[in-house]
């Protein structure tokens, strides 16, 4: 079965015993225990499992080729989860150009658990292999990273990892499972922000972590998904599930406009560099190209300007919207230092795109009032 297919009909059947062909939602919190007694099996709490969450897990889990999912209520929550799952003492690496609010939790909450990290350049094998630690867990790929677009080559480190016993996680939100799938690449979970591409439409927030194995690892990161409790309502899994359906060809467009975007600003003479893995010019083409079907809908591009002058451009826009998250079917942007802060590596003149569904030459007729 071919991936638009299993989009639009992975998971309908689960926990469905109506004729719908949309599950219903189901919003109560509790469930009616068999006269027999209690079976683990049986949903019996919603915090523990219900319906649409199971047929968003199910779903999610088959599109990216896991064993299992689990959902939780944030992308960020997903990402504590995996750390959580770690002890005191533990050791990762990680992008130094990591998504800013998950630098933020490794900084500022998880080194008070205990957790030691090492933020490096990932597009150097090594240069990981260099800060292998004999307390090292795990290795935390992000690729393309956000927003600098650096591209990790995904099999290299995993068989890295391999050879040290180290687990991996990738973050696969940007690129989705529609243009690349991580765990065919050796990668034991991924991670996504669900309130991005998969939601779609900027309604919804949510997280997901897809294993290639239901191991004792997975095991735990479900136990403090369901005792942590950040767990999504009935209803946002089943908008999740909803836009899912059209995951295939919203992706479809968004890789489309964002290579026609990213060419067109290569040749405006105000632009100082476009950073777009699509364009031969990437440093990270030719792996990119290897391990990636399509190369998404974000683009970022440094203006030849201050940041006073980059932060004008962005404010000038009258159909792309001034926005911090992406994803959705309309084009936002922002000044990406801006929302970054304390830590950020991101240079002062760079603007982040997320590249939506409007015509592409509307969103170039908007670029170029902005850019003047």
């Amino acid at each position: 079965m071919r991936f638009e297919t299993k989009a639009i009909h992975a998971g309908l059947d689960i926990h469905n015993p109506s004729k719908s062909i949309v599950p219903p939602i189901s919003p109560s919190t509790i469930y009616e225990i068999d006269a027999e007694g209690r079976d683990e099996s049986d949903l019996h709490y919603t915090r523990l499992g219900n319906p649409n969450r199971l047929q968003f897990e199910h779903l999610i889990a088959t599109l990216e080729g896991g064993e299992a999912a689990a959902a939780f209520s944030s992308g960020i929550a997903a990402g504590m989860a995996i750390l959580q799952s770690l002890h005191p003492g533990d050791h990762i690496i990680i992008p130094e150009d990591v998504y800013a609010g998950n630098r933020k939790m490794v900084k500022k909450i998880m080194t008070g658990w205990g957790l030691e990290s090492s933020f490096i350049d990932m597009t150097d094998l090594v240069n990981i292999e260099k800060h292998i630690k004999p307390n090292t867990k795990l290795i935390w790929i992000e690729t393309p990273s956000n927003p600098l677009m650096r591209i990790t080559d995904i099999q290299a480190v995993t068989t890295l990892a391999n050879q040290h016993g180290l687990k991996t996680v990738a973050d696969n939100t940007w690129p989705t499972p529609v243009n690349q799938l991580p765990l065919e690449l050796g990668v034991d979970i991924v991670l996504h922000s669900t309130s991005k591409y998969f939601g779609g439409h900027s309604d919804i927030l949510g997280g997901a972590l897809v294993a290639k194995k239901d191991d004792e690892w997975f095991e735990r990161i479900k136990l403090i998904q369901k005792m942590g409790g950040a767990v999504p309502s009935p209803q946002d899994c089943w908008m999740l599930s909803r836009s899912t359906r059209s995951l295939a060809y919203r992706m479809k467009g968004h890789n489309e406009h964002a290579e026609k975007i990213a060419h067109f600003l290569s040749d405006y003479a105000k632009i100082s560099r476009v950073i777009y893995p699509g364009l031969p010019s990437h440093p990270g083409h030719e792996i990119a190209k290897k391990q990636m079907k399509g190369f998404g809908g974000m683009v970022s591009f440094q203006v030849d300007a201050d940041q006073k002058e980059a932060i004008a451009i962005v404010g000038r826009s009258k159909l792309i919207k001034r926005a911090t998250s992406l994803g959705g079917v309309e084009s936002t942007w922002e000044h990406r230092q801006s929302s970054e802060g304390e830590g950020s590596v991101t240079p002062e003149n760079l603007i982040r795109m997320s590249v939506g569904l409007e015509h592409p030459d509307d969103l170039i007729e908007d670029l170029t009032h902005a850019l003047g």
